[in-house]
């Protein structure tokens, strides 16, 4: 008797009709969602004009930093000086690509075989992990978005990465990068981390200082040239191969 009115409860439940209304109030928040960050999305939209050309602009991670160092006493002073992309040895730029993505050339703000290398691990290891971001990717969400990581601060990374590759020059967001890349606690730009690791501008970087900073990226205020840790050790061997 009791099993006989489960089941007509989840019959009742379970009806055409009623599944039929759930699907449509889905689709119906669905689109709703869709409009609200397409809205989103064309608000936030950049005048690509302004990066393509002239002075470097405050990232949205440099702003950040400023904010939060008034609540972090401890943390050093903002350390951010751009330079052109000439003042940067073309080592430096050659330990970038090696270290961060092998392809920049080749891809158009997207890797698409790095995604699906990801895709795989993800699911060899059934479980769902960021990775696979180009240069490109890291520059947009550098310069307009924050560190969370969920999917839709990725989406909207995919879209004005695309817009970007599509109005500004590989040889621009290389310079965009470099000079906007955190590494190390309040260090922004090679330039900076040039001057508080060694004590010279960007200019003069040697190739294995170049290789020490670029195998600082993935995590540069714990592995850094200072630190010296194992694992930013073995980064700067693999890097260094190459050269």
């Amino acid at each position: 008797m009791f099993f006989n009115k489960i089941k007509k409860k989840s019959k009742k439940f379970f009806s055409l009709p009623s599944v039929l209304t759930t699907l449509r109030w889905s689709w119906k928040v669905l689109l709703l969602v869709f409009v609200m960050d397409t809205g989103y999305l064309i608000g936030i939209w950049p005048d690509w004009k302004i990066y393509a050309e002239g002075p470097i602009q405050q990232s949205s991670f440099i702003r950040n930093y400023i904010s939060e160092h008034y609540r972090h006493r401890d943390w050093p002073r903002l350390r951010w000086q751009p330079v052109p992309i000439n003042k940067i040895p073309k080592h430096m730029i050659r330990a970038l690509i090696v270290a961060e993505d092998a392809r920049f050339y080749s891809h158009s703000g997207i890797d698409t075989d790095a995604l699906r290398e990801v895709m795989e691990y993800n699911l060899s290891k059934k479980r769902f992990v960021y990775g696979g971001s180009t240069i490109s990717q890291q520059t947009i969400k550098n310069i307009f978005l924050n560190p969370s990581r969920n999917p839709m601060r990725k989406w909207h990374e995919f879209a004005l990465t695309i817009g970007m590759e599509r109005n500004i020059s590989k040889q621009r967001i290389l310079s965009l990068y470099l000079n906007i890349a955190e590494f190390g606690r309040g260090l922004y730009g090679v330039n900076a981390a040039a001057q508080h690791y060694w004590g010279i501008p960007a200019s003069q970087l040697s190739t294995k200082q170049s290789v020490e900073l670029a195998a600082s990226l993935p995590a540069p205020v714990k592995h850094n040239p200072k630190t010296r840790t194992k694992f930013f050790l073995k980064r700067v061997r693999k890097i260094g191969r190459y050269f």
